[in-house]
């Protein structure tokens, strides 16, 4: 690959296509940017829990699983900026940024998300034994016309009960009747045993419906019944006039990165702005694709990553200024300046990962999500630096006066190396 960067400069060239279309493409494939409560506003909710049969008492634990169960539904990656709180012993405080309609809102929050296998007995939909406890994970699917679906595959224990329902109702091709929140959404024949533990919930859904119905599934029933005592739609914090400001400071400091680099690496200063525009739309079309919510102190992390992302750039232009003093040519200067530098890089940028990677399994929330933006723009950075940079530096190197005019041929670059290598001096 760095021998031919030309390939990889076609794959870059690619993901920097795929990136503006994400940003600034047609309605179809572009993205638009989610604001956090402070920019945009939202729907603020109080809910209070309600003993039910199963479950007298409200007590510590069981706000525990509920407050864990209604974040699942809100955050599930972390990345919403939605806010869940205690108020009270019997009591959550639910802000959902983005969200103007509290019926929305109230919908979402308010199913129960029980999912019930039944069977018909005497003319009647009968519990079967298999029920939502015995799911590990739902995902949104399509059936065999084109309609939207739920996926679902069971844990071991759901996934024998299920290979043991189907295989009863299997040689009198029996209906199995699947109830959410005890309301009827169909009933399939069972013409084989599904032994696999998955299987696929269809009806007339809609998209939303159905993603809806997964993001409940995979949240986990409510432990309790609750009920909205009071909601309200809340108005944007700092409001456009913040995003503005924070925008022109943002661009003021990046322009003055851009500018240093220039400055002092001169040519190779240029190839890494060029690199720094090209992390900042992959990530930024990342986090389109992913639905990242941008607070103001979000979007100030995101352009403070920008600055840090040059970083690696310096490392390895440093390494390259050695290699060429040493008596290398520029394009074997610019091999060994990056092999040399990628350790450091590798190193510094793992142990980052590693804690994000600790943040995201024991934190929860906002936690997460800033585990998750801060890993994917550690990880953009890494490939910007190590391949986009390299690669540029490669193609300018082969088109300037040290490449005669072209990418150079595997073998070319093979017998000039080695040339290099007998050449250069042994420490």
């Amino acid at each position: 690959m760095t021998r031919n960067p030309k390939t990889m400069l076609l794959v870059i060239v690619a993901l920097i296509v795929g990136a503006v279309l994400v940003i600034f493409g047609p309605p179809a494939v572009k993205k638009d940017p989610r604001l956090g409560l402070d920019l945009k506003g939202g729907t603020r909710l109080t809910l209070e829990a309600r003993p039910t049969t199963d479950v007298p008492k409200i007590t510590p634990e069981v706000m525990s699983s509920l407050h864990s169960v209604i974040e699942k539904r809100v955050n599930k990656l972390g990345i919403s900026e939605s806010v869940v709180q205690r108020a009270g012993d019997k009591r959550l405080l639910v802000e959902i940024p983005g969200v103007k309609d509290p019926d929305e809102a109230r919908a979402m929050l308010g199913k129960v998300g029980k999912l019930e296998f039944r069977v018909m007995e005497n003319d009647e939909w009968v519990p079967s034994g298999v029920s939502g406890k015995d799911l590990a994970s739902a995902a949104l699917g399509a059936d065999t016309t084109g309609n939207w679906s739920i996926d679902f595959t069971l844990n071991s224990q759901g996934a024998k009960s299920f290979g043991d329902l189907t295989t009863k109702l299997a040689p009198k091709n029996e209906a199995l009747g699947i109830f959410f929140d005890g309301e009827y959404v169909s009933a399939p024949s069972v013409q084989t045993p599904i032994l696999t533990g998955s299987g696929q919930i269809t009806g007339s859904f809609t998209k939303e419906e159905a993603q809806g119905m997964v993001d409940v599934l995979n949240a986990g029933a409510l432990p309790v019944d609750i009920e909205v005592i009071e909601e309200n739609t809340v108005g944007p914090l700092l409001g456009e006039s913040s995003i503005k400001h924070s925008l022109f400071a943002g661009l003021v400091g990046l322009g003055m990165v851009l500018v240093f680099m220039v400055v002092y690496y001169h040519k190779n200063g240029l190839i890494a702005d060029v690199a720094l525009v090209v992390y900042s739309l992959l990530c930024y079309a990342i986090f389109l694709m992913l639905g990242v919510t941008f607070t103001l102190a979000g979007i100030a992390g995101f352009i403070l990553s920008i600055g840090m992302a040059v970083d690696a750039n310096i490392l390895i232009f440093e390494r390259t200024k050695e290699e060429i003093a040493s008596g290398r040519s520029l394009w074997k200067a610019i091999e060994v300046g990056f092999e040399r530098a990628f350790p450091s890089i590798f190193d510094s940028n793992s142990t980052t990962l590693i804690t994000c990677a600790l943040l995201w399994t024991l934190g929860t929330g906002a936690v997460k999500g800033f585990a998750l933006t801060l890993a994917i723009g550690v990880l953009v950075s890494l490939f910007t630096a190590i391949t986009v940079t390299k690669n540029f530096l490669l193609v300018v190197t082969d088109n300037g006066a040290g490449g005669g005019g072209g990418f150079r041929t595997p073998e070319a670059a093979l017998l000039q190396d080695r040339e290099e290598s007998e050449a250069a001096p042994h420490v």
